[in-house]
């Protein structure tokens, strides 16, 4: 299959807990190599390079400036929190750098423009999680679509239902203030999910609330301290796909406990049940009329980590082809979310005003 696929050196801002996942999967991964990490705690970012330099020594840079500036360096992976993306993505791509980046993109539509231009500018790759919709889940799902399986796709329904996260994480604030909520939180899986299986969304209306003024932490040294609610907490919508489907969605930290489905895709002449866009697999089950049958797995990248998309965005730097987990996609689903947020305000249907490809599919490939 010719020349073997030279390793893409990876530098990571941010030591956060989410980076534990993506030193899992960079230690399997033969594309990729972690040369040198930073974060705002110096400490974090020693415990990381500990973790990881079993595949070779791991430097701790001393900032953003320093990581960016390193020649061993040829992707950066932002792993900071939503409010910095877009400025480390930006450092990056100063230097010369690709960027492949934690969702979303960014916090609003300024800064993910920025974000597209200055790559288009330098002629650099950024992509963005989740790279989930890789999973064997969403691309087995993905292909009985576009085998026909359930005939021409009508409609498609997407929940994500919780309590909140301030009754396990000790530090929650940051989902209640702007640019968090369940809607930008976990809707990127979600409305990345959709756009794969039924392509990007046109138009937008909503409702949204906030139930309640205040939180109170549950566990952790902060337990029993109470915060303020600055996003809305429960958003519904309907998205219009550029196909004509219609996709009802409810992202909601207010609902104790439910017994929806993830996601389903109904046909003209069959349904799909899709598995949580927030792991990578899971059974596909499809009912043509007479009781559900589990899909067998079809496509996807089998036993898949986060990190996954970053292995696909190195491997399409060397074939010369567009990465699938995109910024195109990634500003798509941001507008989707934003859009949505603007329609719930104004009480009206909004069209989004951003498109992007459909990705193409992951074929059931063995890594």
């Amino acid at each position: 299959m010719g020349e073997p696929l030279k390793p893409l050196n990876i530098g990571i801002v941010g030591a956060g807990k989410i980076s534990g996942a993506y030193l899992s999967t960079l230690a399997r991964l033969t594309s990729l190599r972690l040369t040198a990490v930073t974060d705002l705690d110096l400490s974090r970012a020693q415990s990381v390079a500990e973790q990881a330099k079993a595949g070779g020594e791991v430097a701790v840079a001393p900032s953003v400036a320093a990581l960016v500036a390193r020649d061993d360096v040829d992707t950066v992976l932002n792993l900071t929190i939503p409010a910095a993306h877009a400025d480390v993505a930006l450092a990056a791509l100063g230097a010369g750098k690709h960027v492949y980046g934690e969702k979303p993109l960014a916090t609003n539509r300024k800064e993910a423009a920025s974000v597209l231009a200055a790559a288009r500018a330098a002629g650099l790759r950024v992509g963005c999680a989740p790279d989930t919709v890789l999973g064997t889940g969403t691309q087995t799902a993905r292909k009985a679509v576009d085998d026909g399986l359930i005939g021409r796709p009508v409609a498609a329904t997407a929940f994500m239902t919780s309590a909140g996260h301030e009754k396990w994480h000790p530090d929650p604030e940051f989902y209640y203030r702007p640019g968090g909520g369940p809607l930008l939180d976990m809707g990127p899986y979600y409305l990345s999910a959709l756009v794969h299986l039924l392509g990007p969304v046109v138009r937008v209306t909503g409702a949204s609330s906030r139930p309640r003024a205040e939180r109170t932490i549950g566990s952790g040294p902060r337990a029993g301290h109470s915060f303020p609610v600055e996003v809305d907490t429960h958003i519904t919508g309907v998205l219009e796909h550029a196909g004509g489907a219609l996709s009802t969605l409810v992202m909601s930290f207010d609902i104790r406990a439910a017994r929806l489905p993830r996601i389903e895709v109904h046909g003209t002449s069959a349904s799909l049940s899709v598995p949580d866009p927030n792991g990578f697999d899971g059974p596909v089950e499809i009912h043509r009329g007479e009781g559900w049958e589990t899909l067998p797995v079809s496509a996807g990248h089998p036993d898949a980590g986060r990190g996954v998309g970053l292995a696909d965005l190195a491997e399409a730097l060397s074939a010369g082809r567009p990465h699938r987990a995109s910024a195109e996609l990634a500003a798509h689903v941001l507008d989707i979310m934003l859009t949505l947020m603007d329609a719930a305000d104004q009480g009206r249907a909004l069209p989004v005003t951003t498109t992007c490809e459909r990705p193409a599919p992951v074929a059931g490939a063995d890594r």
